[in-house]
């Protein structure tokens, strides 16, 4: 199955992954999130595009699917992912998850952060996500909470994301 291929997946079993990822806030870098640059004078620092909530969601992808973690298919060492489009990244999941016999029926997003709102690039996240990995719009959940000043978050020095994904996996 890949990289992550930890034996034999039960007789249509739904399983539940989560996924989580946290991001730097720095000059110089687009802000994205969801596959949507956002008009912002910080972006997030990593790898790729740093995009937390894709990050999130291929993490809850993997781990529902017993397929492992981003990591193992795109490795920060590896020139060859330098800032690569995580959107991009995410459909290419999407596939291997499809192609190892796998249906997604939901993901459930929450990003966490203080600025900027993301509440005008909601649609647009969601449709793109749900295109990402073949859902209908309506399968796909993304909400935005703060951190009410605390940690690294609240001060806006970072944006981070937590997702949760339900697949399961046909005989």
């Amino acid at each position: 199955m890949g990289p992550g291929d930890q034996g034999e997946q039960a007789e249509s079993a739904p399983r539940v992954g989560l996924g989580y990822d946290i991001h730097r806030l720095v000059t110089g870098r687009p802000l994205v999130l969801a596959g949507v640059t956002l008009p912002w004078d910080l972006g997030l620092e990593g790898h790729s595009d740093g995009d937390a909530i894709c990050h999130a969601v291929a993490d809850a992808l993997l781990g529902a699917a017993g397929l492992g973690d981003i990591g193992q298919y795109f490795p920060s060492e590896d020139e060859k992912w330098r800032d690569a489009s995580s959107i991009k990244l995410l459909s290419g999941l999407g596939t291997i998850l499809e192609e190892g016999g796998f249906t997604v029926h939901n993901i459930d997003v929450t990003v966490i952060l203080e600025v900027p709102r993301i509440g005008p690039y909601r649609t647009e996240m969601i449709a793109n996500l749900a295109k990402a990995v073949g859902l209908p719009a309506a399968q796909v959940g993304l909400k935005a909470k703060s951190n009410d000043g605390l940690g690294p978050v609240g001060a806006g020095e970072a944006i981070a994301a937590m997702a949760v994904a339900l697949v399961e996996h046909r005989a």
